[in-house]
């Protein structure tokens, strides 16, 4: 399998994107590249990595777009393995509406297991496309922002650019 990448600079750092010919299975945000890179060494390890933003393009533009405020308009299918617990859950974050947002009990009850909220924050925790399957919109029941793979900051920054904090929260 070979998996292309580019690590291009947003608001919020550096973000890794990187897709397979069949879609896209990294969205990673990071403070150095050499981290990044590593880290989807880790998570990939029998891949042949391509750094080669051509081949993004669409992707990187649509990521850009989102961080100009523009909802994100995917223009590829996601290529992510996943237990079939993971995709229901990533299925149901995707229909969360931009601006908005979902508890962890509120997620588990929509995909029928009203008691797998742990399992569900267990499964935003382990989203390896970030943004496009919208982990950081899944806050705690009681309002709180819960934990995010990318920090808490960025989570708080991208509900922010969202509108989804009121001014309470930030």
């Amino acid at each position: 399998m070979k998996i292309f990448y580019t690590i291009i600079r947003c608001p919020l750092g550096l973000l890794l994107v990187g897709a397979t010919e069949r879609g896209l299975c990294a969205v990673q945000f990071g403070n150095s590249k050499e981290h990044l890179e590593k880290t989807l060494r880790q998570d990939h390890p029998v891949a042949q990595l391509q750094r080669d933003e051509a081949h993004l393009r669409a992707w990187v533009e649509a990521l850009r777009d989102y961080f100009d405020g523009r909802e994100l308009a995917p223009p590829r299918p996601l290529d992510v393995r996943a237990t079939a617990f993971q995709q229901r859950v990533w299925r149901e974050l995707q229909k969360i509406p931009y601006g908005q947002t979902r508890s962890y009990s509120e997620i588990a009850k929509a995909i029928g297991q009203p008691k797998a909220a742990r399992a569900v924050a267990r499964a935003c925790a382990t989203n390896p496309v970030a943004v496009v399957v919208p982990c950081h919109r899944v806050i705690r029941a009681d309002g709180s922002l819960g934990g995010y793979g990318g920090g808490i900051a960025r989570k708080r920054a991208l509900l922010s650019r969202e509108g989804a904090l009121s001014q309470r929260d930030e």
